[in-house]
């Protein structure tokens, strides 16, 4: 894989530190902060920019966006956000093949992270 070569998504937030303690409980830490924009990455691969929206989003239900974050230890990632699960009994094996679990940002932002099953 190539760094050149990657896509990361950027997020509005209206507030970027209730959104950077979100995104640090599920493995992510600032690698750059300016202001009202800030750059979180992993360490393995994933990657996401915060950007400073105000008044986003006008109604949380509202939100259009969503992440899904593919990891391997999909079970010690939902330990660090068991509570904020929005599934009950998740994470779990889905008809389409994956073992998963979502969560919603302090944005209203639908974050599903899994595993593609073997």
């Amino acid at each position: 894989m190539s760094e050149a070569h990657r896509v990361v998504a950027i997020l509005p937030s209206d507030d970027l530190d209730a959104s950077e303690r979100f995104y640090q409980r599920l493995g992510f830490e600032v690698v750059s902060d300016h202001g009202d924009y800030r750059i979180l990455a992993d360490g393995r691969g994933w990657h996401l920019h915060l950007n400073r929206i105000k008044g986003w989003p006008r109604k949380i239900e509202e939100n259009p966006f969503g992440l899904y974050l593919y990891v391997e230890d999909v079970d010690a990632v939902a330990d660090r956000v068991r509570e904020l699960i929005i599934e009950k009994g998740a994470p779990h094996a889905k008809p389409w093949g994956t073992y998963e679990f979502a969560v919603s940002d302090p944005s209203g932002t639908l974050v599903r992270i899994g595993r593609v099953i073997e």
